[in-house]
């Protein structure tokens, strides 16, 4: 009877977590990277303890390794989860990075190409000696990375300072994993089904926090204007504005058909915000401004050549939808109509 209450408390937080992984991954309305990565965390911990349930409820020679061998391979991608689920917290990060896409790619091809070379089945003393350390290793400098993300945050709660509700839960999902990530230490030399347990707890107490509407609508929306509204670092400009301009003269993105923010931000992998940011505080235009500004320099190089497209073509061949705006756009940044310019072109030749 003790055993069958404490497998139904151990496995329900599991149960439970994937759920609410494959809502966030697949079923949330809300389509933001934040949610993405919150879905992959409770995947991958789920898994983990999942894992734990099954060996800590299975007779020992009827345990399939198999089964082990994916718990842990769940676990070597909990901590990078968490990192990434926090630093698009704090930085409101709409758009996934490539490099991020790839770092998880690099992790998940040691997954299989381990897992296919040496699986648990064959070499069961080196995953339950060796491997199983480096991924805790691995977590739990992904969880030092995190704490270090969110020091700011942490200092503040520890002199008892006013935080939001956002950082509340923040600190609530690293305190919770940290829990767990002990209590895996603690149950690796005894008492294994504690880190099961721990999960159930943690995942309800986060739960019970989001029972609250108010605390759903702020966690799950807008980061808040703290840290959305913070000033692009001079170094990272440098670079932002090099890739912007590489993507105007190389993919030529200012003859696409209405490009909006949106678009060029996700192609620059930063939020439509960050790029509005860069282009007015930092490069001291607008958006349409610096698309046509690129617009009327490809429209006097067709002019220069001196070829034997009208001046409609021109106008359409260098991104503009319509005559009237060719004009107006290239008098209000040249000082001359396309006519007049093209006639001065003709006088010094």
């Amino acid at each position: 009877m003790k055993e069958s209450i404490l497998f139904f408390f151990c496995s329900l937080g599991v149960f439970n977590g994937f759920l609410l992984s494959l809502y966030f991954l697949f079923f949330n309305k809300v389509k933001r990277a934040q949610n993405t990565f919150l879905g992959i965390l409770l995947l991958m911990l789920s898994i983990r303890i999942g894992k734990s349930v099954y060996i800590v409820f299975t007779e020992k020679e009827n345990v399939n390794l198999t089964i082990l061998q994916i718990g842990l391979s769940g676990c070597f991608l909990i901590g990078i989860s968490l990192f990434y689920y926090i630093k698009v917290s704090l930085e409101n990060i709409d758009v996934v990075p490539k490099l991020w896409k790839l770092h998880y790619l690099v992790l998940i091809l040691i997954i299989f190409s381990i897992g296919i070379t040496l699986p648990y089945k064959t070499e069961p003393k080196l995953w339950g000696t060796y491997f199983i350390r480096f991924i805790y290793l691995s977590w739990g400098m992904y969880l030092m990375a995190s704490t270090i993300q969110i020091r700011q945050i942490l200092w503040q709660f520890i002199k008892r300072e006013k935080i939001s509700i956002k950082e509340q839960w923040l600190l609530s999902v690293l305190s919770g994993n940290l829990l767990i990530y002990i209590a895996y230490i603690v149950g690796y030399f005894h008492l294994y089904y504690v880190a099961t347990l721990t999960f159930s707890l943690v995942f309800y107490g986060l739960v019970v926090f989001l029972l609250f509407k108010k605390n759903r609508n702020i966690i799950f929306q807008e980061v808040s204007e703290k840290y959305s509204s913070k000033k692009i670092d001079s170094g990272e400009v440098a670079i932002l504005i090099t890739r912007l301009n590489d993507l105007m003269f190389e993919k030529k993105m200012y003859k696409k058909a209405n490009l909006n923010l949106k678009e060029l931000s996700k192609e620059l992998e930063v939020t439509p915000h960050k790029l509005s940011q860069l282009l007015n505080d930092n490069m001291g235009k607008s958006f349409s401004q610096y698309i046509n500004e690129f617009k009327i320099e490809e429209a006097k190089k067709l002019l220069h050549r001196n070829d034997n497209l009208t001046l409609e073509a021109i106008g359409y061949e260098s991104g503009f939808s319509s005559k009237s705006n060719f004009y107006a756009t290239f008098k209000k940044i040249v000082g001359k109509t396309p006519s007049e310019f093209k006639k001065s072109i003709t006088r010094e030749l």
